[in-house]
């Protein structure tokens, strides 16, 4: 165990020391990087610039260093895997090899206990054997026998092989020869037992020693001969069994091969029967079935060539009847024969079987055999030792237990059991009898053998019967095939059908399963959108409420509009009859102006009437342009309630979108918490996967435990083996077992660590990626949410300002209204003056009335007319001023709910937008639980690491290696701090993302409220410009109204509306052209954003690189010092190291020393003398010692002189390392200079891209407005379509080709950015097709509606010349408009071009872009190639580590070196001494006088030894630290040459670096100077632009007259329409013949279609019909063979049954007598029961016969007083009857009582006392008509009964129970009817339940009395109602009947 211990003690030392010397040499490179780091770009430098391309070089190097680190790393990482999986294979091989040896191990450890066994048993027969020849003297004879016997067995088990072979007749033949062979040798066995026997026998009667000797030899011979001959018919049976294998083997060969030509031969004649058919074209179905061909023959006309066919097929038909006969034959020999073959093989069972026993029984015998030559050894030495009789006695006995074996074994064979009682038989006789058996059983031997031959011959003949009926099935199978193959061919035929189906089947299961999972999804699908729905419902809700509301709205103004017109109507007729009061007024002032002028002269009243008639028109003008600016004003409030309708159906709209945004915005909530969840669950889950790891550890150190006890089982079992060979091999596979086993331990847990880690690092990256993903992706919702927010904020700004325009409108109506008003006063007053005037003209008249002339008369009519038109006129304004106030009213209303419903908006938009914070402030919490989470989880990963790092630290510490341990485990400590560092900084780095998108947020934010404000300015300017435009068209339609005169009025009103019209359109287009704006504007605002978001994330990597180089410079300051540190900490450790290993040498050195010295020592006590010549061998050492001496100090002041000089070469290293440091605090100054530069350059970067993001809004406003110019000429277009489709949307798709062509020709060179905007253009040109088509739709609709028009036309065609002006009235406006539209077309054409220049100018720009990009891309190869020197620069001081490895190894191979030199010192000056001491003896014994010198020579000896020794030690130690000098010096000029290197390539790079710094300058300034160009430029072409847009409205006039021309033309094209319907009408009547046609010819093929699908049916069912048939007849066959199955069945079952019924009938009989015993028992037992019971009744008979009740007696006794006189012998007769009295004796008495009373009285109360009173039941009189009987007659029934004595019912026998109608008396009497007795007590009880309810059922069960006879008893008969009745009582069912009947009697 200490040895096993001690090895694996080295082993583990071996390993760590690997692994520290591995650690060493990477503190060594890691030494090496730091210096060469501290020494990088010390050298000063003058210029800032050089000092900032030094900087910006060595933050280059420090990445380059870093990437090449990691590269390292992850190459480390790689190879190490690799060595894993390698270690693993390698663990597999091994584990594999060692259960290999191990199972090796064992089977030969079995083998030698085997061996070990036979060798024992050997040893032990060689000792018999060698006794044997020692006793006897012919031991020469006995050996070989012995040897013989040893070698038999193993041919025996040698001929046992063939026992498993599967040839039946080899295997039965060689049993049977091994049958033989063994009932030989049994016969032998036997005989030689008889012999023994005999020889006992024998014995007994001889008593000779020779005779005896020589039966023994004879024997051994005999035996010897028997062996032999066994051996020899082995061998023989084993060359016959060979012979007959080779032979059936060649059978079978020969039959196979027969076989496969007779098979081949078949397959050709069914090749020529199938071209045959082919070539005669029978059919296969008229082979199959011939009544399918009779009908064939019947259906087809028989041609000669067909009836040749038909014959055919009967010969083909008779041959197949034929082969199938055959068939059937074949199948029943094949039946025949399988069935012999299993006897067969049951016989070769039971063979084999036999065999087995046989051998068990000669494997007896043989032991018997064995024990009897013990017996004959024992016996022989017997006779040496005692007499003849002792001998005979042992024989004796070994015969006696020889017999009992044989007897043993008999009872297995039972052939040999009759063998042997034969030999038992002739035991008892001579020895001639045995000889005789003996020859007998031979005989019956060699018979055997014959039969077995017989045997073996009838085997041949059943094998070539059996090979004839092979080719006869053969032959059948064969024709059996070509049927087969036949019917293969329809059955290919129906599957290939079946498959299709199949296929189908498939097909439209995979469908049916898609659909489920469609299904499935959709019901998904249909669950959200539920969800969706029921939130939208609710939106809908309100929206409903809000429509609800509207359409009230709508309906309250409807019918104030009503009511308006109903006012203007009642207003007009108001004016009306003014207007005829006018009149009438004026006709009145006529005539009294006539009368006036009569008075007066005529002329005055003449120019009096002119004048006022003047007036009068006048006022009539003036009413009638009140009456034109009325209707005016109606006009616009029409319009303007139509444009209210419009927005507010806008605003339903937008109301709508809102609640969409909504929705989307809740799912949206939804799908973030999922996504939330889902993290959860994803940290759940790794916090699983590191429990399960945790469990993975303590399983592999229970394995381990598990492994060491295994170890230390396995090395307990090989102590406890006893070789000792085997023991040490097995101690030294162990040993080598487990060493591997711990290595493969340590190798995989430093696996399982790496692997560890490396899913711990890849579980942080991809947690980290997931947060960084989902948090951008939430960053991009909550953006995305705040631009669906600021859009729904622009919408309601928008809808704010159009109703605060409706509003000014509204105002400037009211305006108006009071105006009309004031001026309705005026003519009120003015009314007012004129009716006073007429009334005061009306007195006038009164006054006086002169005559009328006629002219004044007519005068008056007319103004009277006059007067009633003003009045029509005036009523009509009112009518209209009402209706105007009442619209105003209404709109005024409509205002109030607009604003409303403003203010509910608003309120939404403040509640969406809380909840937009709820969610802010929800997802806040949900990060910070996240957040909380991740940190808990990762504490729990922490403390499982450190879990883990203590497992790792308890399994690898050792005592050997403390201070690498300590190493490796402060390494491992940094890699996970670093790890917990990484994990923190992407934590940092994401929570400072997050503040950098919430900056961003609020930036673009402030910028969108700027935007709108903006806009808000925009739309107002614009807002007023219409304002202004629509001001100028009123006065204009003023002007036009003042210029209106009588005569053209209509016509001017009518130009004037349709100008109206005109104007209303336009301002349509005005508004769809402001939308789209504000469309445009939104989708700006958007890209706007994205270029932001792209700006911020540039901005973000910007601050995230400055914010690393900071970092960066920081850690080269602070690692500028610490480096240093660390450095001379390094290189201190590495010296104490090798100081450390040099005191270690230096210690082995003294060690040997002292080991010598103490060798020396102990050899010089045992020296002898010394010679002269010893002594001058001495003198001459000592003089060759001083001169290595001498030598050895020049050599010690030579390396001192190197070491000085090393010294001085290390203080300029030091001087050079402080120049260094100054310069890297120079060039950390010049950083933050060039960082300066730098923020400076982004500034100005931004400021450009402000400027270009200007520059692109421009832009693309006017690209926005080139597109309203476009939906405004597609509007126009439809317009125009509706009446000329074709011609029109031809030119506008060529115009919309024209101006977009232009735009791809500029924009294909074009930036990302462009190609965006191109893809928009097209998305717009996509959506214009779409436009088009539905236009062409609508065309071709309206061309059917032309079509009816035209026949509409044809019968009026008056209607058609009106709207035919009324068209050309619409062409002349749209004309007009098309013309404005084409110049703006043009000018937006223009603006385009200029667009063109400023793409081109923004590629310039982006060439410049390119060029920076290729400069950049030039750095990058820069930093690549700086990369590679790196790699260069770590391979060489890999290399360099490497010749340091080589050169401590060489060092280490010199200290043995000088070890073993001294080793060599050592012996020599031991020798020395050796010498020394022998020269003293001889100087002190020779020559005295000379001592004083020799002890002064050897001191000189001695003292010189030691100094040599002394010299030697430093020389080693002066040698030790030269070569580390030199190491030093080496290392210190590399690094010295590296620093130069270094210094060349910064300043190689600085200089670079500035040019390049130049260079981005001048680019940088060159770009601002463009962009201000570019500016200008812009805002020049703005100006133009605007002034162009000036001009195109003064264009649009022009355009207007334009018009006009383009009616004729529009003329034409409806011209050509129609011709186009009339073709088009002719092609459809076309087109449907077609359609008939196709149907017809569908209708055909679905015929034929039909007919095939019938044919195949047919076909189908005939081969249906025909398998159906075949099926039915294997059925039938299958039927009767289960028929006769199941009859045997039954009839097994039915003699089963009656076997089992037989034995249970002998159960049951066997049952019954023991029931029967049993029930005579218990008849005993009844029988004294019953004689006990009868002798009770007997004696109550006896006791109650004698006495009466007296209480009935006494009763009975009143009873008969009450009777009438008539009727009282009756009654005395009964109570006669009662008392058991006889008739005669009741006479007699009768007879005396008529002569006196007295006897009978006295006869009467001497009754018996003791009767009891028994209660009666009371009945109603109303029971009297049931029976014709009384109340008493009833009672006589009960008293009856209750006299009779009542037994109990049961234990009464049948013999002694009496009838119920036999009374007390022996006399019989008739009973009466059942019905009378039952219906009695039962309707009783019916009636009158409360009656006594113990009496009922007696009297429902047992008849109460029997009456004489059925004329009827006196009492029987009613009760006459001089009889009292019984009144009925209640009794308590506690009452006895006694006391019941006793209070009756009372009553």
């Amino acid at each position: 165990m200490a040895s096993w211990l001690g090895g694996l003690g080295s082993g583990l030392g071996q390993s760590l020391g690997q692994v520290g010397d591995s650690l060493s040499s990477l503190t060594g490179q890691i030494s090496s990087f730091t210096k060469d780091i501290l020494l990088e770009g010390a050298e000063e430098v003058g210029d800032a610039a050089t000092e900032l391309h030094v900087s910006n070089s060595r933050l280059r190097e420090i990445e380059s260093i870093n990437a090449a680190q990691k590269f390292e790393n992850d190459r480390l990482k790689k190879v190490c895997s690799d060595l894993e999986e390698k270690h693993e294979a390698a663990e597999l091989q091994i584990k594999q090899l060692s259960i290999e040896y191990r199972n090796q191990l064992q089977q030969k450890e079995v083998e030698i206990s085997h061996l070990k066994a036979r060798q024992n048993a050997l040893q032990e027969q060689l000792q018999k054997v060698q006794t044997a020849a020692q006793t006897a003297q012919l031991g020469a004879g006995v050996l070989p026998a012995a040897t013989a016997s040893a070698s038999y067995v193993p041919e025996v088990r040698h001929s046992s092989g063939f026992e498993g072979d599967d040839m039946d007749f080899g295997d039965i033949i060689w049993s049977q020869q091994e049958i033989n062979r063994l009932s030989n040798e049994v016969s032998r066995l036997e005989s030689e037992v008889d012999h023994w026997k005999q020889i006992a026998v024998s014995s007994k009667v001889q008593g000779a020693n020779d005779a005896e000797q020589s039966e023994i030899c004879k024997l051994q011979n005999v035996v010897k001969e028997l062996k032999q001959k066994l051996s020899q018919e082995i061998d023989e049976h084993q060359h016959e069994l060979s012979v007959l294998q080779d032979a059936h083997r060649q059978k079978l060969v020969e039959i196979s091969r027969r076989h496969r030509e007779e098979l081949r031969e078949y397959e050709e004649r069914i090749e020529e029967l199938e071209n045959r058919l082919q070539q005669d074209g029978v059919s296969t179905d008229a082979v199959d079935d011939p009544k399918i061909t009779e009908q064939r023959k019947k259906a087809q006309s028989p041609d000669g060539g067909q009836v040749e066919e038909l014959q055919v097929v009967k010969d083909l038909e008779d041959e197949i009847r034929k082969l199938n006969h055959k068939l059937s034959s074949a199948k029943a020999e094949n039946k025949n024969l399988l069935k012999e073959q299993e006897f067969a093989k049951l016989e070769k069972t039971q063979i084999a079987q036999d065999y087995e026993k046989l051998k068990s029984d000669f494997n007896a015998l043989q032991r018997s055999v064995a024990e009897q030559d013990a017996l004959l050894k024992e016996q022989k030495q017997l006779q040496s030792k005692t007499s003849l009789p002792q001998d005979v006695v042992s024989l004796q006995q070994a015969l006696l237990e020889a017999e009992n074996e044989i007897a043993r074994l008999s009872s297995l064979n039972q052939e040999l059991t009759s063998a042997q009682h034969k030999h038992e038989n002739i035991l008892s006789s001579n020895t001639e009898d045995q000889n005789s058996e003996i020859n007998q059983l031979r005989q019956d031997l060699e018979r055997k053998e014959h039969e077995l031959d017989e045997s073996v011959a009838e085997r041949e003949t059943l094998i070539a019967e059996l090979e004839e009926l092979d080719k006869q099935n053969q032959e059948a199978t064969q024709h059996m095939i070509t049927l087969k193959e036949q019917l293969s061919k329809q059955h290919t035929e129906t599957d290939s059908i079946i498959k299709q189906l199949k296929l189908d089947i498939d097909c439209e299961r995979k469908k049916v399963s898609e659909l489920e999972t469609e299904k499935m999804k959709a019901i998904k699908e249909l669950d959200s959108q539920k969800e969706k729905l029921s939130h939208c419902s609710y939106a809908l809700n309100d929206l409903h409420v809000t429509k609800q509301q509207l359409q009230d709205n709508i309906k309250d103004l409807q019918e104030q509009l009503r009511k308006a017109q109903e006012c203007n109507s009642h207003s007009k007729k108001e004016i009306g009859e003014l207007q005829q009061r006018l009149k009438e007024k004026e006709e009145e002032l006529r005539v009294s102006l006539s009368k006036l002028t009569e008075k007066s002269n005529e002329e005055s009243n003449y120019t009096c009437q002119d004048l006022i008639l003047k007036e009068r028109e006048v006022e009539i003008a003036k009413l009638q342009n009140d009456v034109s600016e009325n209707k005016q004003i109606n006009e616009d409030l029409q319009t303007s309630l139509s444009n209210l309708r419009t927005e507010n159906g806008k605003l339903i709209a937008a109301i709508e979108e809102l609640k969409q945004e909504l929705s989307d915005a809740i799912s949206e909530k939804k799908k973030v918490y999922l996504e939330k969840d889902t993290l959860v669950e994803a940290l759940k889950m790794e916090k699983r996967q590191l429990e399960s790891e945790l469990n993975e550890t303590e399983k592999r150190l229970l394995e381990q435990a598990h492994n060491y006890k295994q170890t230390i089982e396995e090395l307990s079992k090989a102590r406890s083996m006893d070789t000792t060979a085997l023991q040490l091999e097995h101690e030294r596979l162990v040993k080598l077992h487990q060493e591997k086993d711990f290595k493969l331990a340590e190798l995989k847990k430093t696996v399982e660590q790496m692997e560890i880690d490396h899913q711990e690092t890849k579980e942080m990256l991809t947690t980290s990626l997931g947060g960084q993903k989902q948090l951008t992706d939430l960053i991009k919702e909550k953006e995305v949410f705040i631009e669906k927010y600021k859009n729904q904020a622009l919408q309601a700004k928008q809808e704010l300002e159009e109703y605060m325009k409706v509003s000014k409108k509204q105002d400037v109506l009211k305006q108006n209204l009071e105006e009309k008003d004031r001026s309705l006063a005026v003519m009120k007053e003015e009314n007012n003056h004129l009716k006073e005037e007429i009334e005061r003209l009306k007195d006038q008249q009164s006054r006086s009335t002169p005559v009328v002339e006629p002219k004044t008369l007519d005068i008056i009519i007319e103004l009277e007319s006059e007067v009633t038109q003003l009045k029509v006129i005036k009523n009509n304004l009112e009518e209209e001023i009402k209706v105007h106030k009442k619209t105003i009213e209404d709109q005024n209303q409509a205002t109030v709910k607009l604003q409303q419903s403003l203010q509910e908006q608003r309120k939404e938009i403040d509640e969406s937008k809380l909840q937009c914070q709820q969610m802010n402030v929800t997802h806040e919490r949900l990060f910070l639980e996240k957040d909380e989470e991740i940190k808990n989880l990762q504490k729990t990963i922490e403390q499982i690491k450190t879990q883990l790092h203590k497992e790792r630290q308890i399994i690898q510490t050792d005592a050997s290696d403390l201070f690498r341990e300590t190493k490796v485990q402060t390494l491992n400590g940094e890699n996970g701090n670093e790890k917990h560092d990484l994990s923190k900084a992407e934590i940092e780095r994401l929570v400072k993302g997050i503040k950098e998108r919430e900056m961003e947020i609020k930036l673009l934010n402030e910028k969108n409220v700027s935007l709108s404000q903006q806009i808000d300015q925009l739309s107002k300017d614009e807002v007023g410009k219409l304002t202004r435009i629509i001001q100028e068209k009123d006065l204009e339609i003023q002007a036009l109204n003042a210029r209106v005169s009588s005569a053209s009025y209509r016509q001017d009103v009518i130009s004037l509306q349709q100008q109206l019209q005109a104007y209303v359109l336009e301002r349509e287009q005005v508004l769809a052209v402001l939308s789209e704006k504000t469309r445009e504007n939104s989708q700006l605002k958007t890209e706007y954003r994205n270029i932001m978001d792209m700006v911020a994330a540039k901005e973000a990597a910007l601050v995230r690189l400055q914010e690393e180089n900071r970092r960066l410079s920081n850690r080269s300051e602070n690692s500028s010092q610490d480096m240093s540190r660390e450095t001379i900490q390094n290189l201190s450790r590495i010296i104490r190291e090798k100081d450390i290993e040099i005191d270690a040498l230096s210690q082995k050195c003294q060690t040997l020393l002292t080991v010598l010295q103490t060798s020396s020592t102990g050899e010089d006590n045992g020296a002898g003398g010394v010679n002269s010549n010893q002594f001058e061998e001495l003198l001459q050492e000592r003089d060759k010692l001083k001169q290595q001496v001498k030598k050895m100090e020049e050599w010690k002041q030579q390396v001192i002189t190197t070491v000085q000089n090393m010294q001085h070469e290390s203080a300029h290293l030091q001087e050079e390392l402080h120049r260094l440091q100054a310069q890297i605090s120079v060039e950390s100054d010049s950083t933050s200079r060039l960082q300066v530069d730098y923020n400076g350059l982004i500034q100005s970067y931004e400021q450009n891209e402000k400027k270009l993001k200007s520059f692109s809004q421009e832009l693309a406003q006017v690209q926005h407005s080139i597109g309203q110019l476009y939906n405004t000429k597609d509007l126009l277009l439809s317009k125009l379509d509706l009446v000329t489709p074709s011609v029109v949307t031809a030119a506008t798709v060529s115009q919309l080709s024209g101006v977009q062509c232009s735009p791809p020709e500029a924009v294909s060179e074009e930036s990302k950015l462009l190609q965006n905007e191109l893809e928009q253009l097209k998305k717009k040109l996509q959506e214009k097709d779409s436009t088009i088509r539905i236009l062409q739709e609508n065309n071709q609709r309206l061309s059917d509606s032309v079509a009816t028009a035209s026949e509409i036309e044809r019968k009026s065609q008056e209607g058609t010349e009106s709207e035919m002006r009324q068209i050309k009235e619409k062409h002349d406006v749209l004309q007009k408009s098309l013309r404005e539209k084409d110049i703006l077309i043009k000018s937006k054409s223009d603006q385009l071009l200029s667009v063109s220049e400023n793409l081109s100018n923004k590629e310039n720009e982006n060439e410049l872009l390119k060029q920076a990009v290729t400069n950049l891309k030039e750095r990058n190869l820069i930093l690549e190639m700086d990369i590679r020197k790196l790699k260069e620069e770590n391979e060489k001081i890999v290399a360099r580590c490497r010749e340091k490895e080589t050169e401590f190894r060489a060092l280490q191979e010199t200290n043995m070196q000088f070890s073993m030199m001294l080793k060599e010192k050592e012996f020599e000056s031991h020798s020395m001494k050796e010498k020394a001491l022998a020269f003293e003896k001889l100087l002190k014994d020779k020559e005295q006088g000379k001592t004083g010198e020799l002890n002064q020579l050897l001191n000189e000896v001695k003292s010189m030894q030691e100094k040599a020794v002394t010299f030697q030690q430093e020389r080693d130690q002066v040698m030790v630290a030269l070569k580390q000098k030199q190491m030093e010096s080496s290392a210190l000029q590399s690094e010295v040459q590296h620093l130069h290197e270094k210094e060349q390539r910064l300043n190689q790079e600085l200089e670079r670096l500035r040019n390049h710094l130049l260079e981005m300058e001048d680019s940088y300034t060159r770009e601002a100077l463009a962009a201000e160009d570019r500016e200008v430029k812009l805002r020049k072409k703005v100006l133009i632009l605007e002034e162009k847009l000036a001009s195109s409205s003064t264009a649009v006039e022009n355009a207007s007259h334009q018009a006009s021309l383009q009616v004729e033309s529009l003329q034409e094209q409806l011209n050509l329409v129609s011709k186009q319907r009339d073709e088009t009408m002719m092609q459809l009547t076309i087109s449907q013949d077609q359609v008939k046609q196709y149907a017809l010819s569908l209708a055909n093929l679905q015929m034929v279609l039909e007919q095939f699908q019938q044919e195949e049916k047919a076909m189908y069912s005939a081969e249906l019909e025909r398998h159906q048939k075949q099926s039915a007849e294997w059925k039938n066959k299958a039927e009767n063979l289960e028929e006769k199955v199941v009859s045997l069945q039954v009839s097994l079952e039915e003699a089963n049954a009656a076997l089992d019924a037989a034995s249970r009938l002998t159960e049951q009989l066997d049952i019954k007598e023991e029931q029967i015993e049993e029930l005579k028992k218990e008849g005993e037992i009844r029988r004294e029961m019953l004689e006990d019971v009868q002798n009770k009744l007997m004696n109550l008979m006896n006791s109650t016969e004698g006495k009466v009740d007296k209480l009935l007696m006494r009763n009975l006794f009143i009873g008969h007083f009450h009777t009438p006189k008539n009727k009282r012998l009756e009654v005395l007769r009964l109570m006669g009857s009662i008392l058991g009295l006889k008739k005669e004796e009741l006479d007699q008495l009768l007879s005396e009582e008529q002569r006196g009373v007295t006897r009978w009285v006295t006869g009467w109360l001497g009754g018996g006392p003791g009767s009891k009173s028994v209660p009666s039941t009371p009945l109603r009189p109303t029971h009297q008509n049931i029976f014709n009987s009384s109340f008493s007659e009833l009672f006589v029934k009960f008293l009856e009964t209750e006299s009779c004595p009542s037994l109990p019912p049961p234990k009464l026998s049948v013999h002694h129970m009496k009838p119920l109608g036999a009374a007390g008396t022996g006399k019989t009497s008739s009973t009466p009817p059942n019905s009378q007795m039952q219906d009695s007590p039962v309707s009783g009880m019916g009636r009158r339940p409360d009656a006594n309810p113990f009496l009922a059922p007696r009297s429902a069960a047992v008849p109460l009395i029997t009456p004489a006879s059925s004329s009827g008893h006196l009492l029987m008969k009613p009760i006459s109602d001089a009889l009292p009745t019984f009144t009925p009582l209640p009794v308590s069912p506690d009452a006895s009947a006694g006391a019941v009947l006793k209070d009756l009697l009372k009553q």
